[in-house]
């Protein structure tokens, strides 16, 4: 039995869930989870290397490898077949901490996806 996804650390919400094209393309949404998101916001707006979103995220730097890898295959499958993107779900932890490193600015409380508290 595998064991359960540890929580990864998000240091803020997407201000934006839903994106989508001026004519969309018929079939489902892009499902981009919270976690992939801050991959991309780390790495590629933030400019942080595999290691430092990692220390971030709480996570192995594998694992941002494989997160990020992932979020970038549903990046290019709503740029290329124009479907609708949408943010949200995933297992992760609003940052605790008053100033994280990720944005300088005081963060919210811990709160996984589902609501409950969850430790860093």
């Amino acid at each position: 039995m595998p064991r359960n996804a540890k929580c990864r650390r998000v240091c803020q919400m997407p201000a934006h869930c839903r994106f989508s094209p001026e004519q969309p393309a018929h079939g489902e949404a892009v499902e981009l989870t919270v976690e992939e998101y801050e991959a991309v916001r780390l790495m590629d707006y933030l400019g942080l290397n595999q290691e430092e979103a990692a220390a971030q995220m709480g996570v192995a730097r594998t694992t941002v490898q494989r997160i990020y890898a992932q979020a970038r295959r549903k990046l290019a499958a709503f740029l290329v077949e124009g479907r609708p993107l949408q943010i949200g779900g995933g297992s992760y932890a609003l940052c605790p901490q008053e100033n994280c490193r990720g944005c300088g600015r005081p963060c919210g409380g811990c709160h996984s996806q589902q609501g409950k508290e969850a430790s860093s």
